[in-house]
């Protein structure tokens, strides 16, 4: 026999050996990932993209999951949390999407600020319903100091085991509705997540955290072509940093597109996110020797609607959902001249528009609108109800105070941090400088076309979670309140709309950069 034939003889001897030696072979496995889907049930125009193709769709979304299914099992789908907001969240209390990610075959979620919406006593029943774990780990009731949900769950699929643990982070939980949380307490996650790692190690292939943590992401459609108005994910690589024995962090929250995954420099943890809104799915393939990663390749999938499929499973599953929305919100109530757009820091047209809206109906001489309670650009042509419940998603009211020309400029102050985004305003014109420290980056401000008197007591009107000090808005707690009937904020649109009928966007200029 000649040596070229020996050698691959003597492989194949050396590979058996191995084997009988109890080498661990090496193993695939495939993990999709969403977060902060909010709802977007339909495509959505990717209007910053040439020729606005359509990105989404919940059953476009899950036919692309599905494809990968087919071709590379295992597959495991995760998601971390903000899976509430929206018409269907809007109208069935959260139910629909719960539905909906059970239709979609989901493994495991992980509570977001925006499940607790219609407050936890809603979203108890959900969670407790649902055919997939809802973890956090360090959530707790306050009356009992047990346990709010599942800190972790262990997932299994073709002969690989996940440990699976789910957290909230502090941001996350400011950013909740104040009333929806008054029965639950909050920790600090690092300690809930390392306790669970020591105790899941041993048992399974891998431990992965989904975490919806880290600062609030930008509320605006085009947050992915915009560098910068990106969050850092600077949380995710610090928990991960503290925790050794995490093999996979997918986060949330921030709305932090991270296109290649993150390896963490000391503890190797891979750390992954999307841009949210179902946009993308999050791809990342893992080959493992035994119980380490060895090998690993990461994306964020662009879910090209109209080359889907939609999966007949998940609308077969919104039919009931779609025919409530026809029946209650699909009714046109006015038209816009031109799409009115939410941007998170910056003045924007919605935001413009919603606020001046706020203005006439209370009569107030100011209004205030918090960034990220816009959640949906209003179109161009019709305007249904559903359109505006999507814009204006929560179940806030107007709510009008008095407040000093001192405290009206605190709050203003407050926006320009751009912690939770530009406070998009009504009634003033003020200029600023972001280069400026905190705290001091107005450089001019005026009510009326009058220079703004720190004493004099001014009519502002706001939504009902800022007055409750939400997005950080503490200032507002001082003021006196004069009136809050509880009429919705996205009802009070709907009507402006169908008196005015057609609406062009309002001039603007109100929130003026210097320079």
């Amino acid at each position: 026999m000649s040596s070229r034939r020996r050698v691959p003889v003597f492989l194949f001897v050396v590979a058996l050996l191995g084997v009988a030696a109890g080498a661990p072979r090496r193993r695939e496995l495939t993990i999709l990932y969403t977060n902060d889907f909010h709802s977007a049930i339909d495509p959505i125009p990717a209007y910053w993209l040439p020729g606005s193709p359509r990105l989404g769709g919940a059953a476009q979304l899950s036919a692309l999951a599905n494809t990968i299914r087919r071709k590379e099992p295992p597959v495991f789908l995760f998601d971390s949390g903000d899976l509430f907001t929206g018409t269907f969240s809007f109208l069935t209390k959260g139910e629909a999407l719960m539905k909906l990610w059970a239709a979609m075959r989901f493994d495991a979620m992980a509570i977001g600020n925006h499940e607790f919406d219609y407050g936890s006593a809603v979203f108890t029943p959900l969670m407790e319903k649902a055919p997939f774990p809802v973890l956090g780990a360090n959530i707790y009731l306050k009356e009992s100091g047990r346990r709010y949900s599942k800190p972790w769950a262990i997932v299994e699929r073709g002969g690989v085991k996940l440990g699976v643990i789910g957290i909230i982070g502090m941001d996350a939980r400011s950013v909740a509705l104040p009333s929806g949380i008054t029965a639950l307490d909050f920790t600090d996650p690092q300690g809930e997540v390392a306790a669970a790692v020591k105790e899941l190690r041993p048992k399974v292939d891998l431990v992965v955290v989904i975490a919806h943590q880290g600062k609030t992401g930008p509320m605006q459609t085009d947050a992915e072509a915009h560098p910068e108005v990106q969050r850092d994910f600077d949380e995710d690589v610090k928990l991960a940093g503290a925790v050794p024995g995490i093999d996979v962090f997918v986060g949330g929250h921030a709305h932090r597109g991270i296109e290649t995954p993150f390896v963490h420099p000391e503890t190797g943890t891979i750390i992954v996110q999307t841009y949210g809104y179902g946009t993308r799915l999050g791809y990342l393939k893992l080959w493992l020797r035994g119980r380490k990663i060895v090998k690993h390749r990461g994306e964020l999938l662009k879910v090209w609607s109209d080359q889907l499929t939609p999966d007949p499973v998940v609308v077969a599953a919104l039919a009931p959902y779609r025919e409530q929305a026809a029946r209650t919100i699909g009714e046109v109530v006015g038209h816009c001249q031109k799409r009115l757009v939410r941007e998170y820091n910056v003045e924007s047209s919605l935001g413009d528009f919603v606020t001046d809206v706020m203005r006439e109906a209370t009569g107030a001489e100011v209004a205030f609108q918090n960034a990220g309670g816009l959640r949906a650009d209003l179109p161009e042509g019709a305007v249904t109800k559903g359109h505006v419940v999507d814009a204006l998603p929560f179940m806030n009211g107007l709510v009008t105070l008095r407040m000093t020309g001192r405290q009206i400029r605190e709050v203003l102050e407050q926006g320009l941090t751009l912690e939770r985004g530009l406070l998009q305003v009504s009634g003033i014109r003020a200029v600023y400088d972001v280069s400026l420290p905190a705290g001091s980056r107005l450089v001019e401000t005026s009510i009326a076309g009058k220079p703004i008197e720190d004493e004099r007591v001014y009519a502002v009107a706001t939504n009902s979670f800022v007055a409750q000090g939400g997005d950080l808005y503490t200032t507002f707690l001082a003021a006196e309140r004069t009136s809050d009937d509880g009429v919705l904020l996205s009802d009070v649109v709907m009507t402006y709309l169908r008196t005015r009928g057609r609406v062009a966007p309002p001039a603007g200029g109100r929130l003026v950069p210097r320079g």
